[in-house]
């Protein structure tokens, strides 16, 4: 794949500034980058870097003074980091799979494939499921009985897709993602420890030896219009209601979404979040990694949990919130501050108990 610097700057739409016939073949670090790569210097850290390698064109920031670092040709964006997004999809090669079936796949005969799909070696696509034109499904991918996906989507090696789970179009599963597991839900004859505590914040009472019993999870999982998920993510089938994710959500590696939540639109959950069992995430929220997420708990729109963040609580919309127990920021690192200051607090007073205990005693 090479492109002319003025096709790049025209598929970005962004600004070609002097060679614009210079043929480029790829993309890399400034020190990295060999004579027909374009460089990535978005910013004047980025850009001391070239002299160590051979760019003759980088993609650099609006009013950068390309020519000062031996450039023959610079493409200029207001925001270089987002023009990145047309410039990888341009540049990338794909995973190299072979388009039509393999004959190793097996698919059922009810199974509706729309046109263009591909469905990769020893991949298995159960009765009823419907696949959406141009959909990729790949090497040891399954798709469960009755499942739909919709058009253009994209299911990397071993992406595991369950019975009945409906996905919009563009879908992006990264390899061994999960969608449709049962939920983690047990149930035991009598009232357990477990819900004991929680009523009494401690005080399990007279505990039983009890066994616990399965709930089937007769849900499925809906999944709206341009939602990617990470590596070894699963989200969980609902109980009874559908475990629901809404438009353009992207769900980082590693990461848990109980039964029965509900997650809005234009969400991140970045790697090694969890989400326990009926959750509500509003629309814009962004949870960082190892945010976890309590039972029942509401989130609003437009919210930020910082890493390692544990909400054991409902967070009203706008609010960015860390810690354990999360707490909004500035009393978070208020607190944090105060914890730092504990050791002198306590050195000041011993010397004040010292100093009282020193005092001579009038008799």
């Amino acid at each position: 794949m090479s492109y002319s610097i003025r096709e790049i700057a025209a598929s970005l739409g962004a600004t070609a500034l002097g060679d614009d016939s210079i043929e480029i073949d790829g993309v890399a670090e400034p020190a990295d980058a060999g004579p027909r790569d374009l460089a990535l210097a978005m910013k004047p850290a980025y850009a001391e870097a070239l002299p160590q390698g051979q760019a003759r064109a980088a993609l650099v920031w609006d009013g950068a003074d390309w020519q000062s670092f031996g450039l023959s040709a610079a493409i200029v964006a207001p925001r270089p980091r987002y023009v990145m997004s047309g410039l990888t999809t341009l540049f990338d090669p794909g995973q190299g799979w072979e388009t039509g079936i393999h004959p190793s796949a097996v698919i059922h005969d009810t199974a509706e494939l729309g046109e263009g799909v591909s469905v990769g070696p020893m991949a298995v696509i159960c009765a009823g499921a419907r696949i959406g034109a141009g959909t990729v499904i790949g090497p040891q991918a399954f798709v469960g009985k009755d499942a739909t996906i919709g058009a253009d989507g994209f299911l990397r090696e071993g992406a595991r897709i369950g019975a009945r789970v409906t996905i919009g179009d563009r879908f992006i599963a990264q390899p061994n993602a999960v969608v449709g597991s049962d939920g983690f839900s047990y149930v035991t004859p009598d009232i357990s420890g477990v819900e004991r505590a929680r009523q009494t914040l401690g005080d399990q009472g007279e505990i039983a030896a009890q066994s616990y019993v399965r709930i089937h999870s007769l849900g499925a999982v809906r999944i709206g219009d341009d939602v990617e998920l990470g590596a070894h993510v699963s989200l969980d089938r609902g109980t009874i209601r559908d475990t629901v994710i809404g438009d353009r959500t992207k769900i980082d590696n590693l990461v848990q979404i109980g039964h029965n939540c509900v997650i809005g639109a234009d969400c991140l959950i970045c790697g090694q979040a969890g989400l326990a069992g009926s959750v509500t995430v509003g629309n814009n929220v962004v949870l960082a990694g190892q945010t976890g997420v309590a039972d029942n708990i509401f989130i609003g729109d437009n919210v930020i949990t910082g890493g390692g963040t544990k909400v054991l609580a409902n967070v009203p919309a706008g609010r960015v919130m860390l810690g354990y127990p999360a707490m909004k920021m500035d009393a978070q690192m208020d607190v944090y501050k105060g914890l730092r200051r504990l050791k002198r607090l306590f050195a000041d007073v011993a010397d004040l108990k010292k100093t009282v205990s020193n005092q001579p005693r009038n008799d």
